[in-house]
């Protein structure tokens, strides 16, 4: 597809009539062609395979017709941004700012790229002269171009309390009816659970609501006291309250999810049950609570604050209290940098831990680590599902944020089923408790949690 430049694309596209006809490398040009000055340096990028194909700006063409799809770089300034940020951000870039656009199954084409090309694109330093004489004979060589405006820029120590609210903000403050065309009715930004493979997603995120409150104890006798860290827009809380009689608080940083969340417990008729608050945890003392659950809020707190965080919650906790800390995990943990796609656009600050880490940390913390489970295939499916919600809301959402944050939105989720669906992510539920006395008040084995 070549779509004018002043329209709104779709994922997945159309051809469009009337488009110039696409000449292929393999075919011998009256002249110099862009597909002639970038065929060798793609192809030594991609180990030689090339499983998408590349429409350049000056109708030539690199890779098969019949493959997985086509990435159309409409203009010289795409290769001009990846010049000047080697590797994902310089693609991102180039693909938030419009210089590439994508025809296909975009999961599809990124897994593709992902099995030829591991090092995610990355220009290496032997690459870079091949680069930049490819470039030259492109027409691509100039000065840096903008940032797009939508990219992050956080500032004061990392994860300082005023450089979290930045960035928790914005993530988070996109905008709540776009945020429930993704996310679909159940308003829930985490893996869901797909207890039975014919679940829908609504369905799966209450079967991950109702795991955390059996784990949480919350089925097992009189209503508890929980408190519900990152608490989104209130559907933990909200099932908590309405399912087990839970007395729940919900802290967030956003401004928004906490209007959001009051609004739907006002329509629930749960207000009286529960209370949202925007607060950092830093800033909870002098409460005790029965429970705590904190779903998906971990990958923001960072590796030097993760002591902290584990000490605060442990001391909220009555004895024989849980905590159930849900979070995506990376073997050997990893920081989201800024000269990352994910780290400059999406999770500006965001850190994965090693699943061990966080036990040893709970641990040290004083809690005592009852259970630890993985959901990563769940969270892949998770993610498909986003995608295809955004995908079938396509015109919808671009309305409401514009067509570069929807991109940026749809190239993250795309890119993270794959971490999921190959291990190189994870996701992990670790339940811990603080022992009474050496007594756990834990449930002999897991039935209890059905």
């Amino acid at each position: 597809m070549i779509t004018d430049q002043s329209s709104t694309p779709r994922p997945g596209g159309a051809d469009q009539p009337g488009a110039p006809s696409m000449q292929s490398d393999e075919a011998a040009p009256r002249r110099a062609s862009a597909a002639a000055a970038l065929s060798p340096l793609v192809r030594n990028l991609l180990g030689g395979q090339v499983p998408v194909r590349f429409e350049l700006w000056d109708g030539s063409a690199i890779g098969p017709e019949n493959g997985v799809g086509t990435i159309h770089v409409r203009s010289p300034d795409a290769l001009r941004r990846i010049l000047w940020a080697p590797g994902e951000l310089g693609v991102g870039r180039a693909y938030v700012a419009g210089d590439i656009e994508i025809q296909g199954d975009l999961i599809a084409m990124i897994a593709a790229l992902h099995a030829v090309a591991p090092r995610d694109l990355r220009v290496g330093l032997r690459a870079v002269p091949a680069a930049f004489g490819a470039a030259y004979r492109a027409g691509a060589i100039g000065l840096p171009l903008p940032a797009p405006p939508e990219e992050a820029r956080v500032g004061g120590l990392r994860h300082s309390r005023r450089r979290d609210v930045q960035a928790v903000t914005h993530h988070y403050d996109v905008g709540n009816d776009f945020y429930e065309l993704v996310l679909g009715p159940s308003m829930t930004y985490s893996c869901a659970r797909f207890a039975d493979p014919a679940m829908s997603l609504e369905q799966a995120q209450e079967s991950k609501h109702e795991l955390i409150c059996r784990k949480l104890g919350l089925r097992e006798g009189k209503p508890l006291r929980l408190l519900d860290v990152g608490c989104g827009w209130g559907s933990m809380a909200m099932h908590a309250a309405a399912n087990c009689g839970a007395t729940v608080v919900g802290v967030t940083l956003s401004e928004e999810q906490a209007s959001y969340a009051r609004k739907r417990l006002a329509e629930a008729s749960l207000g009286d049950s529960v209370e949202i608050r925007v607060q950092d945890y830093r800033d909870l003392r002098g409460e005790r609570f029965d429970a705590i659950s904190s779903i998906g809020m971990f990958e923001h707190v960072g590796k030097v604050r993760t002591a902290q965080y584990f000490e605060t919650l442990h001391g909220l906790l009555e004895p024989g209290g849980r905590l159930l800390n849900h979070a995506i995990s990376e073997q050997g943990g990893s920081k989201l940098r800024p000269w990352s796609f994910f780290g400059r656009y999406v999770f500006p600050d965001g850190e994965l831990l090693d699943v061990g880490d966080v036990v040893l940390a709970m641990q040290r913390a004083g809690f005592e680590c009852r259970d630890v489970e993985s959901l990563r295939e769940h969270y892949a499916r998770t993610l498909r599902s986003w995608v295809a919600n955004l995908e079938a809301n396509w015109e919808v959402a671009v309305a409401k944020v514009g067509i570069a944050r929807a991109k940026i939105w749809q190239l993250y989720m795309a890119g993270s089923v794959i971490g999921f669906e190959n291990g190189g992510i994870g996701v992990h539920q670790v339940l811990g408790v603080v022992p009474d006395a050496g007594r756990s008040g834990m449930p002999p084995t897991r039935s209890a949690w059905g």
